[in-house]
């Protein structure tokens, strides 16, 4: 029996824990990692190798629809699910456009849970069913129709927009993505020109418009 590696992603511990418990009584699958945020994610991705990766959306320091867009990225044969609270049609197409093969919420039944996670390593894509297939035909409908303001950005610049909207300075941007306080400056500036956004109350709102965080982050 061929094993199916995964990494879980979610910020909240006891979240990972029910997920790992549950899947732990499958036997193909094999859980080889866990990560509390998107930027810990891409670097376990790198080093693991999963076939399967269980991302939550909401998450500090990089969210999960970016992390999603790097590993599909960098990694084409891994497979990321989102599984989050949120069935809004946004986050749907968000994830989609991100690179998901899956959106799950987390209500699902471990049965679905299990399917998801055999159907997405199969090369296929899946959806809970309380996503109604309007979502999808509308995903598959907007080719051709110009990206959002937030898909214009280049991966830094969302980067750097959810962590100034968490309240992040300029030298502790700077410290946590490993580069110099001129170029978290010079990011910052970019953003802002890009979104014609001058502040950071108005970039905080944008991030929480745009869903990069949610109000009580």
């Amino acid at each position: 029996m061929k094993q199916i590696r995964l990494l879980l992603v979610d910020d909240h511990e006891l979240i990972r824990a029910g997920i790992s418990s549950l899947l732990k009584n499958c036997a193909d699958f094999e859980v080889v990692a866990e990560a509390a945020n998107g930027r810990v994610a891409i670097e376990l991705v790198e080093k693991f190798q999963p076939h399967v990766v269980l991302m939550d959306i909401m998450m500090p320091e990089m969210n999960g629809l970016d992390a999603t867009a790097r590993i599909v990225a960098s990694w084409p044969n891994v497979r990321v699910i989102i599984l989050s609270m949120n069935s809004a049609e946004e986050y749907v197409l968000q994830s989609l456009r991100s690179g998901a093969a899956g959106y799950l919420l987390k209500d699902v039944t471990p049965a679905e849970l299990e399917q998801a996670v055999r159907t997405v390593a199969n090369g296929e894509m899946h959806l809970t069913a309380a996503i109604s297939r309007h979502v999808v035909a509308g995903f598959l409908n907007r080719t051709g129709v110009g990206a959002g303001s937030l898909e214009r950005l280049t991966p830094r610049q969302r980067e750097v927009l959810q962590l100034v909207a968490e309240g992040n300075s300029t030298k502790e941007i700077a410290r946590k993505l490993g580069i110099s306080v001129k170029t978290a400056e010079a990011h910052r500036s970019q953003l802002m020109d890009s979104l014609e956004i001058h502040d950071i109350a108005g970039l905080v709102r944008y991030a929480i418009r745009t869903g990069v965080i949610t109000p009580d982050q």
